[in-house]
């Protein structure tokens, strides 16, 4: 599996940083759209809707947001949506404090999951296209690079993760919801992610002032990744199934690889915008 794992990593890392480097904002924008919605597509059977019809017509609900918040994130009011999203995962927590909400399968708790969806994913597109073209700080000129620094937070994060979980993990961190995932496993994630967000700051050229601050918004938006993780893994165990889909040996389906980025692009991107950065 680790074997897989990394050669699926291998041949997806050069076409994550072609599709971060090589398009502009609106083809970047319409090109990472696409991908979400192949994890929509996924998350659109988690939630319980059965048949084709009704599952595409979920998606392209999906797709109309995208469009219409594509106007909104070229507005002085794309923080709406991006801080919409940040307050959703907070309440996500209290979701996650009672894991049996909403398990049955019902069309009430099928509905709920698909607007949760909305949630989950139109935020995250938002923030990370304002980051993307520099709508928010536009001065800057260093979007791409900013989209490419919070990934390899991210990245850290689940590296130091899986290390330190396989090596030292004992106690669960929530085993009625994923039981594989451990308290040693947080610390690492934490470890990395802030020597990624110190290191990633100093080549940023973010002044020295700032560097402890661009730490901690590391670390808060690693432990906003672990809460989208986790939300993951209980529409799984809701759904009963071991990965939202197949599509990448080793890593599970697209939503797999997504879950942990829509949930922190969020907090990074206000944070950096907070931050002046």
């Amino acid at each position: 599996m680790l074997r897989q794992r990394v050669i699926t990593a291998v041949i997806l890392a050069p076409l994550i940083i072609a599709l971060i480097f090589l398009t502009r904002t609106p083809l970047f924008a319409g090109l990472l759209a696409l991908i979400f919605l192949l994890g929509m597509w996924e998350w659109t059977r988690m939630t319980g809707l059965h048949g084709y019809p009704a599952r595409l017509a979920a998606l392209l609900g999906y797709a109309i947001l995208f469009a219409v918040f594509w106007h909104v994130c070229k507005s002085a009011w794309w923080w709406a949506p991006v801080l919409a999203g940040l307050l959703w995962w907070l309440l996500a927590l209290l979701w996650l404090s009672r894991p049996g909400f909403a398990a049955q399968a019902s069309p009430s708790h099928a509905l709920l999951k698909l607007v949760t969806g909305a949630f989950v994913i139109v935020p995250a597109w938002c923030a990370v296209v304002v980051m993307h073209g520099d709508l928010a700080e536009p001065h800057t000129g260093h979007g791409h690079l900013w989209v490419l620094f919070f990934a390899c937070i991210v990245i850290a994060a689940d590296i130091g993760a899986y290390t330190a979980g396989r090596r030292w993990g004992h106690t669960k961190l929530a085993p009625t919801i994923s039981p594989g995932k451990t308290r040693e496993g947080v610390y690492g994630a934490l470890v990395c992610s802030g020597t990624v967000g110190l290191a990633g700051g100093a080549l940023l050229h973010v002044p020295a002032p700032r560097l402890p601050a661009i730490v901690a918004l590391a670390l808060l938006t690693v432990l906003l990744s672990i809460v989208g993780d986790l939300l993951e893994s209980l529409m799984k165990r809701h759904a009963g199934v071991k990965d939202s889909g197949a599509l990448f040996p080793g890593h599970g389906g697209v939503f797999d690889r997504m879950d942990s980025m829509v949930a922190a692009l969020p907090i990074f991107v206000l944070g950096k915008f907070l931050l002046g950065l």
